[in-house]
């Protein structure tokens, strides 16, 4: 299956060469970099990567996930990959994601709650939002997802079904919530998860904790009513 692997970024300098670095190449056909309006030497950095660098002013994680796809609508996969570049997720598992796709899942996502995690990778108020916003989604869809975790991999002619719209924190949560609504095959695989590089520019602040919540909650809540 051809395969390409989308990495939003925004000032990942340190982590974002440990994450190409450890990509399983004899899987996958191109990585897309996407660069968020990075304020350090991120842009400069993956230019000497083996990967396409993208560049997405509008800030946003959803934001930078849609100019990748949209940089690989010419010569389309069959399987995306969604990986974030802070090294917190372990890519060499995406032979895991990948495999499931073959077998015939439409959506898979990686879930860090049901693999192994390094001692304070996933902080308290992402746990705790985590299991509220799949509570709710189980309530709302019926469908019981034990992770939002941004680690995916998708079918492209699945993904375009979907018309994903947000630009904000809520992108990955509308995927899980849309790809219900669309009677997709989705699957979960345990996957590894570690302290990330450096300083999360979500769940280590109170503000980005707070509008992603916001964010993820209204998300359920908007695809919910439309059934």
């Amino acid at each position: 299956m051809k395969v390409s692997v989308v990495i939003p970024v925004f000032n990942e300098r340190d982590s974002l060469p440990l994450v190409v670095r450890d990509i399983p190449r004899h899987l996958v056909a191109e990585i897309v970099v996407v660069d968020n309006g990075s304020t350090d030497d991120t842009a400069l950095v993956a230019s000497g990567l083996p990967v396409r660098v993208v560049r997405e002013s509008r800030r946003g994680y959803g934001s930078a996930c849609l100019a990748g796809v949209a940089a690989l609508e010419a010569s389309p996969p069959e399987v995306l990959v969604f990986l974030d570049g802070d090294f917190s997720d372990h890519p060499e598992e995406m032979t895991l994601l990948v495999a499931a796709a073959e077998r015939g899942a439409d959506l898979v996502i990686g879930s860090r709650t049901l693999g192994t995690r390094e001692k304070g990778a996933l902080l308290p108020q992402a746990r705790f939002g985590n299991r509220l916003a799949c509570s709710l989604i189980r309530l709302l869809y019926g469908h019981r997802y034990t992770d939002l975790g941004p680690f995916r991999a998708i079918r492209w002619d699945a993904y375009r079904r979907l018309s994903m719209a947000d630009r904000t924190f809520g992108w990955t949560c509308e995927m899980q919530v849309k790809a219900v609504r669309e009677g997709l095959r989705i699957a979960e695989v345990p996957v590894s998860y570690r302290r990330r590089v450096g300083v999360s520019k979500i769940t280590g602040t109170v503000s980005g904790t707070l509008k992603a919540g916001w964010k993820i909650l209204w998300t359920i809540a908007k695809y919910g009513r439309k059934r």
